[in-house]
């Protein structure tokens, strides 16, 4: 490995959380087209015109944050604000870059439910079939990268039969897990480092620490939720968290297993939901923020969106700590890389059977709404369309199907 001697790479670079805040609302402002694209513009903000740190630097913390479980971009961003500005910059840098979505999913969630009329109940129909062909793209691009080869196509196959015998949460956790499993007795992973080392302010006992608060609310809170809606909320959404592998699409079939199938959302709100969020700038995650105000169950409204969306976000951000003082040894382990290649060849079937249930089955009913779904399929592939264009497209097609005899 290189020898970095460079200062910048060794030490937290010194800043404000007022700097730090600042430059990631420009960025929560902006930064459309999912976490591949988020990370682009991180780059493009912070490594190219600000030099907050070196492209060496920023691909070793990228790597990092795609090889654990979580959003990777709003881990990216947490890790930067720590470097910048320490724990304050860490907490300004997510605030600021997830507010801008969570207020506008807000505001929806808070208005659909007053939407109708052909106009209004046709482009909530609308962002419904784009969620078709925006999970079909998800699966076709993490089918490509994760799935390789046959025998990872088989567990992802494998995910998928799972899933069919034995829907819902429970399921998925199986299907992750034995994909795990599957991946360490191929062995696929090398001694090769993913990555380079990752320099935070962070002591091995507070990595400890938040390790020993992940795992513990994970085995804690569904024991302790008994009749709590509120700590049954906490549980669903942390529990959701925890386990997306492979990007923020797969928090999809994750949500969908905790809050459509208990009764909380309907599917229709559900996927709805899931359609206006590709229209906003930001973290996919904020979805949370639209589920948590419309669930029927109470905390719901301001309250329900604030607790769903500090749920889902924390446990990336803890697992994020915990690994920091350790990567540079944990990066080198092949059977770690063999384990999260199966992980994630797993998560690329579970997010296959959400394409068919409940995206596909709740929102296409005939041959023109698969036209629709369709024809938004081949402005995301052919044409490169961005997605929230692909919203609005979405929107007047539904719209014009409504008014349609």
């Amino acid at each position: 490995m290189t020898d970095r001697t460079d200062s910048t790479e060794t030490r937290p670079a010194q800043g404000t959380a007022g700097e730090v805040f600042a430059t990631f609302l420009k960025l929560g402002l902006t930064s459309f087209g999912g976490p591949i694209a988020h990370l682009g513009y991180f780059r493009d903000e912070l490594v190219t015109r600000r030099q907050w740190l070196s492209d060496h630097a920023y691909a070793d913390l990228v790597a990092l944050c795609q090889f654990l479980p979580g959003p990777a971009s709003s881990q990216v961003g947490f890790a930067l604000g720590m470097r910048r500005a320490g724990w304050l910059g860490a907490l300004a840098a997510f605030t600021a870059f997830t507010l801008p979505s969570a207020l506008l999913l807000l505001v929806f969630a808070m208005t659909a439910a007053s939407i109708s009329g052909p106009i209004g109940t046709g482009a909530l129909h609308g962002l419904k079939t784009v969620a078709v062909a925006i999970v079909a793209q998800a699966v076709w691009g993490m089918a490509k990268s994760l799935c390789p080869d046959r025998e990872r196509a088989t567990i992802a196959l494998g995910a998928v039969m799972l899933l069919a015998f034995v829907p819902g949460a429970f399921g998925m956790v199986g299907a992750i897990g034995l994909g795990a499993l599957a991946g360490l007795a191929l062995g696929r992973g090398s001694r090769t480092p993913i990555g380079g080392p990752v320099a935070m302010p962070i002591s091995r006992g507070i990595a400890a620490a938040a390790l020993g608060v992940f795992c513990g609310l994970l085995v804690l809170l569904p024991l302790i939720a008994g009749d709590s809606q509120t700590l049954a909320l906490i549980d669903s959404f942390y529990r959701a968290g925890a386990l997306v592998f492979g990007g923020g699409h797969v928090v999809l079939p994750l949500l969908e297993a905790e809050v459509v199938q208990p009764g909380w959302v309907t599917q229709d709100q559900f996927l709805a939901g899931y359609g206006a969020a590709q229209a906003m700038p930001g973290p996919l995650f904020t979805f949370a923020a639209y589920l948590g105000a419309v669930l029927g169950p109470e905390p719901n409204g301001v309250a329900g969106a604030f607790l769903a969306l500090l749920a889902v976000f924390l446990p990336g951000f803890l697992i994020l700590i915990a690994v920091l003082p350790y990567w540079d040894r944990f990066r080198a382990m092949a059977a770690a890389q063999s384990l999260m290649q199966g992980a994630n060849a797993a998560v690329v079937g579970i997010l296959g059977a959400a394409l068919y249930s409940p995206v596909f089955t709740g929102a296409i009913g005939d041959l023109r709404d698969f036209a629709l779904a369709l024809g938004c399929f081949v402005l995301l592939m052919a044409w490169k369309a961005p997605p929230w264009v692909v919203v609005i497209v979405a929107a007047a097609g539904g719209v014009l199907l409504a008014l349609m005899p």
